[in-house]
């Protein structure tokens, strides 16, 4: 019971820590990405207004179908895609790609690839 703990506390200080730097501007909106055990969702927010400009997740209609379950590298890198593809049709180039305290590792890393093959630049 207390490794979760210890993890969870970890995660929020990695969270905190990097929300310190990473800020969205209506210029250059933030990536946010949240990763749950059955599925991930990914937000581009502009921190400014306080509001969510585009957003996709593993739910999709769009792609729930073409991934199967919302678990794995695959489905991230397609919501990641997904995402891109919806800020380019606001007219959203740049970003910056907030991880949400996770490693940049495994589906987190894949959705930012997912992204950047999409056409967004971070």
């Amino acid at each position: 019971m207390y490794k979760r703990v210890d993890r969870k506390r970890a995660a929020a200080r990695r969270h905190l820590r990097v929300r310190k730097r990473v800020v969205g501007t209506p210029d250059r909106p933030r990536l946010n990405v949240y990763r749950s055990l059955a599925h991930i969702y990914a937000q581009i927010i502009d921190d400014v207004s306080g509001h969510t400009l585009v957003a996709a997740s593993s739910l999709d209609p769009e792609i729930k179908e073409s991934i199967g379950h919302g678990r794995n590298a695959e489905a991230a890198k397609a919501v990641g895609k997904l995402v891109a593809k919806r800020a380019q049709e606001k007219g959203i180039q740049q970003v910056v790609f907030d991880r949400g305290g996770h490693l940049y590792h495994g589906r987190i890393a894949a959705l930012a690839d997912g992204a950047r093959e999409g056409g967004l630049v971070f």
